[in-house]
């Protein structure tokens, strides 16, 4: 019978794997896995023969030189740390800077003789060394075996040898194991593994073959060495300030930034390129793609972790994540920025964290932050989407850039805050602050993005019934108002805006746009007529709980009557620009006589608006209106940030090293009704490690006094910082200054 026609019978299907998936390595791609962990190690053999072993063994060793101990030279009142600026360290290890030299004691079993002696010092670092790739280093004494670092007898005493090692300047920054190995005839016996003599190099910013090196001492200092930082906010006309301890020298904390590197995969070999740790560290400094340091949350709910606004410093924050290998809860831009600084400063990457007043968030490249107004001139809110930061924080860090044209190395922006995906995660820079003040926005990386921070244009649209929207007012000047950051060795601010673009209506100012252009900025050429009317709201210092007058003033600079069909509007407002309620809403029609001004004024009540309030206190003000007589749109804006109540701190006195002393936090709840759930903080760089105390109620009206005990660790000026944080009123700080004598 034939089978033409028949359907065949289907083979049988394989068997469901079973278990776990194969695990994925690098066989057959790379001889030898590619070291991306610190942590790893590899065992590193006491003993390679030369030769195969006789009938008995290999001879007796007792003639040759064997090494009997180690001296890192790693104390504090030892010169390494000293020379090396890292006596500051709570650390048991030694830790060097790269290019410069540091020293070591070897002590043999007899004198060293170095015509018949030949030992070597090895430094290997990751789980695969290799001499080719810089992760297996062994230095050499004499000068017929040239080794990549430096190394020279220093001293000779006895039996003990002084060594002084220097490595490369470009050489990986981390962790490394260190083993001394004596040459015999039959092998080479080395140390065996003793995590004591384990050593960090960092970047070096004091010696100029590092990429990171910065020829200014006082710059140095601030930036590498000092812990007590002030980050500035509030609003352009109203600064306000917050301590911070950034604590790069405190015990764990080094770890915790070399573990960042190791959970962000980064290959050992990048680890000496400054611009390659900086782009790495600026996406894992956030969580939103890899798991990183910390999430960022605005919405003022921060029930599963701490208020952004209750942090003191950043140390709690990195233990935390060095130690249970999850996000901290929670963060905002200046959380990011101050956290991402203790990591530079702690690696030696000379760092500041600056702020932007009026930050423009630029999410479609075309250098426009767009009002919609109605046809009457009222703010249209269902269609402005586009928001202005009352300011925004990011980094600088200090670095050559051999990646870009002479003349863009120096100060560079990164950012760690999560706003854009650059290269599809989020993270920005680094980008040359140069660059942005000369229009270079082709250079690497995001230069386009934070170019749009601090150039944008405010454009007003009027659209009309038919949906068609035309610009009716530019304001070139009101994003990028003022970049601050703080002054080297002093506690004030420093005004760097000029770092950043050349003055608002310079020839310099419209030659960078037509350079930024060129590459692609697309800007809002129209020049609508400038109304012969202007808004202008006051600057108020108002403290929250109070009732305040606002007055509003329409100027008429014209010789005729004017009449203007006006909106005012208040809102509750986060600091990124995003309104949240509007508790405030007039429509007056002014008539304004030739030349003259009229003031209108309304009164502003605290309960109108205080269950609205948001975390930082933000009113936000927006007038706009039509002339009568000339269709002309007239704006104006401004944002108050309401005073909070501050923290009374203060500390015993004659501070002393290594005596204790106490530190008390006073508080008054000036309003009427209680405080529930109140977290109070306190730390102080060098003296005080962060503290904290919960507070179930504090009723209105009622105080409460809180003390410390803390026991300096070095002597020197310093402060000890205090917030107060709950749903109902944040940004409490207070801080004190003490000096502590040896």
């Amino acid at each position: 019978m034939s089978d033409q026609g028949a359907t065949p019978t289907p083979s049988p299907a394989p068997p469901a794997p079973t278990g776990p998936p194969p695990k994925v390595t690098n066989r057959g791609r790379t001889a030898v896995p590619i070291s991306s962990s610190n942590s790893d190690s590899t065992d590193i053999p006491e003993f390679e023969p030369f030769v195969l072993p006789g009938p008995r063994g290999f001879p007796p060793m007792t003639e040759y030189l064997d090494i009997w101990d180690v001296d890192m030279m790693r104390r504090p009142e030892e010169l390494n740390k000293k020379q090396h600026h890292t006596e500051l360290f709570n650390s048991d290890y030694l830790i060097v800077r790269r290019g410069q030299e540091f020293q070591v004691k070897i002590t043999f079993n007899r004198p060293y003789n170095p015509a018949t002696d030949k030992f070597a010092v090895e430094f290997v670092i990751g789980s695969s060394p290799q001499f080719s790739k810089g992760t297996y280093i062994p230095v050499f004494t004499a000068k017929e075996r040239p080794s990549p670092w430096e190394g020279r007898v220093t001293d000779t005493a006895d039996n003990t040898v002084t060594m002084g090692i220097t490595p490369v300047a470009d050489c990986i920054v981390g962790k490394y194991q260190m083993f001394v190995a004596v040459v015999t005839p039959v092998g080479i016996r080395r140390t065996r593994r003793d995590n004591s003599r384990d050593l960090y190099i960092l970047f070096n910013p004091w010696v100029s073959a590092d990429a990171v090196f910065l020829d200014d001492e006082k710059e140095r200092q601030e930036c590498v060495m000092t812990e007590m930082g002030i980050i500035y906010h509030g609003a352009y006309d109203d600064v306000a300030e917050r301590d911070w301890n950034y604590g790069q020298f405190n015990y764990g904390v080094l770890d915790a930034c070399l573990y960042i590197m190791d959970r962000s995969d980064m290959p050992i070999i990048n680890r000496g390129d400054p611009i390659r740790v900086t782009r790495k560290a600026s996406a894992m400094l956030n969580s939103r793609d890899d798991e990183g340091v910390l999430v960022g949350n605005w919405s003022g709910d921060y029930t599963y972790g701490v208020a952004p606004t209750s942090w003191t410093g950043s140390t709690d924050i990195l233990l935390s994540y060095a130690n249970s290998k999850m996000p901290v809860c929670y963060a905002q831009c200046w959380v990011y920025a101050a956290v991402f600084n203790t990591f530079l400063r702690c690696l030696g990457i000379p760092s500041r964290v600056v702020t932007n007043f009026y930050s423009a968030h630029d999410n479609d490249g075309n250098l426009k932050t767009d009002i919609i107004l109605d046809e009457n001139g009222r703010v249209d809110r269902g269609r402005t989407r586009d928001s202005i930061w009352n300011y925004h924080c990011w980094n600088e860090c200090y670095m050559s850039r051999p990646d870009l044209p002479t003349g863009f190395g120096g100060w560079q922006i990164v950012d760690a805050t999560p706003q854009e995906t650059s290269d599809g995660m989020y993270r920005c820079g680094p980008a040359s602050v140069k660059a942005i003040k000369h229009g270079q926005i082709c250079f690497p990386f995001d230069a386009a993005f934070v170019f749009a921070e601090v150039n944008s244009d405010v454009v007003f649209y009027s659209r009309n019934k038919d949906g068609t929207m035309e610009p009716v007012k530019v304001n070139r000047t009101h994003i990028g108002r003022m970049v601050v950051t703080k002054t080297p060795g002093d506690v004030t601010r420093r005004d760097i805006t000029d770092q950043y673009k050349f003055p608002e209506g310079s020839t310099e100012e419209r030659t960078i746009l037509e350079k930024a252009e060129e590459y692609g900025c697309q800007r809002e050429k129209s020049n609508p007529p400038v109304a012969d009317v202007d808004l202008v709201l006051p600057t108020l210092e108002i403290s929250r709980g109070d009732d305040f007058e606002l007055s509003l003033e329409f100027i008429n600079r014209s010789t005729q009557h004017r009449t203007v069909e006006a909106y005012i509007s208040g809102s509750v407002a986060y600091y990124t620009g995003v309104t949240s309620y509007e508790f405030l809403f007039r429509n007056p029609t002014v008539k304004i006589g030739p030349n003259q001004s009229v003031k209108e004024s309304m009164m502003v009540e605290f309960k109108n608006y205080v269950k609205h309030l948001v975390e930082q206190a933000n009113l936000h003000f927006i007038a706009t209106g039509k002339v009568k007589e000339t269709g002309q749109i007239v704006t104006t804006m401004k944002v108050i940030t309401l005073h909070n109540p501050k923290l009374t701190v203060t500390v015993s006195d004659g501070g002393k090293v290594n005596e204790e002393m106490t530190a008390t936090v006073e508080f008054t709840n000036p309003f009427t009704f209680s405080l529930e759930g109140v977290y109070i903080r306190m730390e102080g760089p060098g003296i005080m490690l962060p503290k904290s105390k919960y507070y179930s109620l504090i009723p209105g009206s009622s105080s409460l006094t809180w003390t410390e005990f803390f026991t300096p660790q070095r002597a020197g000026r310093s402060r000890v910082i205090a917030s107060l944080d709950c749903s109902a009123v944040r940004q409490v700080y207070g801080q004190a200054s003490v000096t502590i004598e040896p």
